[in-house]
């Protein structure tokens, strides 16, 4: 059952998170790429319409992805990393 368990939560214990706290922010994510992915169909039709939608959510995404592994890597009060 710990081998199990470990699948669930060695990544997003990884990122100082819970499984679900992991689980409301990478579904967060999905559903902000499906978002921009319809915008970029619509743009391909329409390209007056979402001019930079998609890459504004790829960007802003991106940059919270790196911002929140800088943030898990940077030692927090207290802590003393060697």
């Amino acid at each position: 059952m710990n081998k199990i368990k470990k699948l669930f939560t060695e990544h997003p214990h990884s990122m100082d998170e819970t499984y679900f706290e992991h689980l409301i922010c990478a579904a967060g994510y999905g559903m902000r790429m499906i978002f921009a992915g319809f915008a970029a169909i619509i743009h391909s039709i329409f390209p007056f319409l979402f001019e930079t939608t998609a890459s504004d959510l790829a960007r802003e995404i991106t940059g919270d992805v790196k911002s929140r592994r800088d943030e898990c890597a940077t030692p927090k009060q207290g802590e003393i990393f060697e």
